[in-house]
């Protein structure tokens, strides 16, 4: 789309016809001149009337090459369709307990149930994204914790190592302080305001660093912790004699241990019991950890050349015409 960034410019553009006029009435006071020869005044009368042709000629020149100028002061620019420009967000770490528990199939989906771990990647894959803007990284931890994907705007790549995880690669034991230790290596050198980390498990700290002093070297460094605690509260199962009891396959959660993380750190603790509650609470993290919004910007070109161009291109062909003009009309005298 075209646009004039001065359009104000073109209030000057009367401003010759305002000198002519002034010009013409000073010119009609002058005395009228004489010629005392007849022969003069029909040779003059001649010459007058080619200067009136050039005259006109000369007038609707001069006025092109005062419109371009004009326009080139105006600023003529040509704006783009507006194109968005994703702005950089928080640097945001999943740590996701693989341990062999996670293998555990207390999650129901649909009358059936599934495995904590597939129940965690759908929802978790989803979340990943819609962080568009975020650089997402992700911890596998369970005996000990390891960074699998280093912070990236690569949210497919996250997506796709998150996916391939398995749970008992990483041994059998929950090493939830290890997790937050590596996680706080990773984002401590981080711009502040944007260090989070989601830390998910089905257990309790068995091996490593304890959670909770981790946690204080976590709130230290300016590092926000947000921790879910994933399992079913109580399934039916059958006895050997094939009666059914509910038993609560989640009794080795430590809500306390997570709860005392989040707060420490600025952060909060979910439950999730299943699919549906662990969808809602990652949704419900984005609107705490929003992603940032698109700037857009439209492309400026600026054109003001052309029409300066023109100008002057115009100006030297009639400067060169007036040029070969008087050497026509002189050597015709000459002649004469």
């Amino acid at each position: 789309m075209l646009e004039w960034l001065w359009i104000w410019a073109f209030a000057i553009l009367p401003l010759p016809i305002l000198v002519w006029l002034i010009d013409r009435r000073k010119a009609s006071s002058r005395p009228a001149l004489r010629y005392p020869l007849f022969q003069q005044l029909v040779r003059a009368q001649s010459q007058q009337s080619s200067v009136r042709r050039r005259g006109w000629l000369k007038f609707l020149v001069a006025s092109i090459i005062w419109v371009l100028l004009v326009s080139a002061s105006a600023r003529p620019t040509w704006l783009g369709e507006p194109v968005p420009v994703p702005q950089a967000g928080r640097d945001l770490l999943l740590a996701v307990d693989i341990s062999q528990s996670m293998r555990e199939e207390d999650m129901q989906v649909r009358g059936s149930l599934v495995s904590r771990v597939e129940a965690v990647k759908a929802v978790v894959s989803d979340f990943v994204q819609r962080r568009q803007g975020d650089r997402v990284g992700l911890i596998l931890f369970a005996q000990q914790g390891y960074l699998q994907t280093p912070l990236t705007f690569d949210r497919d790549t996250v997506e796709t190592q998150l996916l391939e995880a398995q749970p008992g690669f990483a041994g059998n034991a929950t090493a939830i302080g290890d997790a937050i230790g590596l996680a706080v290596k990773r984002l401590r050198d981080r711009p502040a305001e944007s260090r989070v980390v989601i830390l998910l498990t089905d257990g309790a700290n068995t091996a490593g660093t304890d959670p909770s002093e981790a946690a204080k070297v976590a709130a230290e460094a300016g590092i926000r912790i947000h921790t879910i605690g994933v399992g079913a509260e109580s399934i039916s199962v059958n006895s050997f004699f094939g009666l059914s009891r509910q038993v609560n396959p989640s009794a080795d959660l430590d809500e306390v241990t997570l709860r005392e993380v989040a707060e420490t750190t600025g952060g909060q603790y979910f439950r999730a019991r299943d699919p549906e509650e662990l969808d809602n609470i990652y949704r419900y993290l984005d609107q705490l950890e929003p992603v940032p919004e698109d700037v857009t910007f439209r492309p400026q070109k600026s054109l003001f050349h052309w029409p300066l161009g023109l100008a002057i291109g115009l100006s030297l062909f009639w400067a060169l015409i007036s040029v070969i003009a008087s050497k026509t009309l002189a050597l015709r005298g000459r002649s004469a």
